[in-house]
């Protein structure tokens, strides 16, 4: 699937190789601004930033680093940088007293019980994970990236990322145990959201 963009890349057919890689990656490129932004809306639109900016440097892609190595890095990055800007900037807590109640009246924040079970929403309890750890379990899982991968797409030693996710996974699994909390009922202490 990469080299057919290379190929185009070669050929200087920068939009044909621009419509295979947005085919390709999109999906992907998104799930990880999830994972990193928290928040589906400001993904779509980072997602929406980070291929402007791969349609402007394509011209420049060298070949050095695998294709999907650079576009993860150019993701990583403008991520990054969207998470800087919204630290600058002031926000509303949840807390405040205009949004008491407003948890029980969206349903995405309700808990499921179908037929008796539990239902388990993976994407919830990535998000109680440390960034780090959430980084490193979407590109190993959900993205199938090797520890190689990873490794160089994060910047870091492959026995950090062997690590992380061995702490990610047993993160996971006590979160996973965990009963259920009610919305609007307090954190209890010692736990990763806390």
């Amino acid at each position: 699937m990469d080299d057919a963009i290379r190929e185009r890349l070669a050929a200087r057919a920068y939009r044909e190789a621009f419509e295979r890689l947005l085919e390709v990656y999109q999906e992907r490129v998104f799930r990880l601004a999830v994972s990193m932004l928290r928040n589906e809306t400001a993904a779509e639109d980072v997602t929406q930033d980070i291929f402007l900016k791969v349609w402007k440097a394509l011209p420049g892609y060298q070949g050095a680093a695998a294709l999907s190595t650079w576009l993860y890095a150019i993701a990583r990055n403008t991520c990054l940088t969207e998470l800087k800007r919204r630290s600058h900037r002031p926000t509303v807590s949840l807390d405040a007293p205009e949004f008491d109640g407003a948890g029980e009246s969206l349903p995405a924040l309700q808990t499921t019980d179908p037929e008796g079970g539990v239902e388990l929403d993976v994407q919830a309890l990535l998000v109680r994970l440390p960034e780090k750890y959430r980084r490193v379990v979407t590109l190993f899982y959900l993205e199938q990236k090797s520890y190689e991968e990873v490794a160089a797409l994060l910047g870091l030693p492959l026995g950090t990322v062997k690590t992380f996710l061995f702490r990610a996974r047993k993160s996971l699994l006590d979160l996973a145990q965990r009963p259920p909390r009610a919305p609007g009922s307090p954190v209890p202490p010692g736990s990763p959201s806390s």
